[in-house]
């Protein structure tokens, strides 16, 4: 019997470790225990949640959150290390770049347990972003490294990958595998009127709400845009108080709805024209439901994809964002394997099953 520890802190975590929990459950000679850090708090996750989403239930629910980045992370690696000497497993599983992603790693290196990083490898180049520290922190001390790209071995090697003790693996990304699982479950939001064909946009990150200029620009672009096109903006309280305080508002033509769950942003995904957005993950499930891709920032983790012309950098700049729109020619053959085609999941099981150091 194999016992997997998988720690998660959010709620997008949950749904890319639910299509890795649905493999392991297919096999009888492997046990899942899941520890939800309490890193966001989401009222939205509900027993309701985890059943409509075919997620397992965490096991252990560690309630951190709201602390600064130090505080939150040092406690984190005292509770975790707590469940860990509890449940003795062989490996620990940890995702993407969260303060708990690097809590969990460091808790298991020091109890000397195997630490597999699902999503390793990717760089935004930028120091500023604590994603990027806790993703580099991570692979450093991990058994293994799962990457869902080519790219992201290759900035692995050029950190000298080859001389620390870690496997690297090519994987796929488990995001593919989610959104071929969920395209079946996908609901369209209540209360949305659509007349025609419509762009999706979402905005949150720092460094465009908490720049007036930045958001003042890529306010004044979506108008511009809405001219021609719905265009519909889940919009998190957060990023609505910034946007209150600024001068320039939001056309009536920008359909402005309440943040939505997961199975109604995958039917927004599945049934607009494009995607502007600021958010890693929302770029490549553009990609994944074959559609065109706008970012709001000055870089990108998914490099490919602006390699393959399916997406394009724009940072905050009106005019570059705009022109973009109404110019930019995409790639219409989304035909190409870039992340794992769906199989991301039974890759990482079988290789946990058959590692070897």
């Amino acid at each position: 019997m194999i016992k997997v520890v998988t720690i998660l802190g959010a709620r997008p975590q949950f749904i890319k470790a639910g299509s890795v929990s649905r493999e392991l459950a297919k096999h009888h000679n492997i046990k899942e225990v899941i520890v939800h850090t309490g890193q966001h708090y989401d009222a939205n996750m509900s027993d309701i949640f985890f059943d409509e989403m075919k997620i397992p239930k965490p096991d252990y629910f560690l309630g951190i959150g709201g602390n600064s980045h130090g505080a939150m992370t040092g406690q984190m690696i005292e509770k975790i290390e707590a469940v860990l000497l509890n449940e003795q497993p062989d490996w620990v599983l940890v995702y993407g770049d969260t303060n708990s992603t690097l809590a969990g790693a460091i808790a298991a290196s020091k109890l000397h347990i195997k630490v597999a990083h699902i999503e390793a490898g990717l760089r935004s180049f930028n120091m500023n972003m604590p994603e990027e520290v806790n993703r580099i922190l991570t692979d450093r001390i991990s058994s293994i490294l799962f990457c869902p790209t080519q790219t992201a071995i290759n900035n692995l090697q050029s950190e000298g990958v080859d001389k620390w003790q870690t496997q690297v693996s090519l994987s796929g990304d488990v995001m593919q595998d989610g959104a071929i699982f969920y395209k079946e479950l996908a609901e369209k939001p209540v209360d949305l009127e659509l007349n025609g064909e419509f762009l999706l946009s979402t905005i949150h990150r720092a460094e465009n709400t908490d720049s007036v200029s930045r958001l003042t620009a890529i306010v004044e672009s979506l108008n511009f845009i809405a001219e021609s096109i719905s265009i519909v903006l889940p919009l998190h309280p957060r990023t609505k108080a910034k946007l209150d305080a600024l001068s320039v508002k939001l056309s009536p033509a920008v359909k402005v709805i309440n943040p939505v769950g997961y199975l109604n942003m995958v039917w927004l995904i599945d049934n607009c024209k494009l995607v502007m957005t600021d958010s890693g993950g929302l770029q490549k499930e553009a990609f994944f439901f074959a559609k065109p891709c706008i970012t709001l920032r000055d870089e990108t983790e998914w490099v490919e994809l602006i390699e393959h012309n399916f997406n394009i950098l724009v940072g905050a700049d009106k005019e570059t964002l705009i022109s973009a729109y109404n110019e930019h020619v995409f790639s219409k053959d989304f035909n190409v394997d870039l992340y794992g085609n769906g199989l991301a999941s039974s890759h990482i099981i079988n290789a946990l099953i058959n590692y070897e150091m």
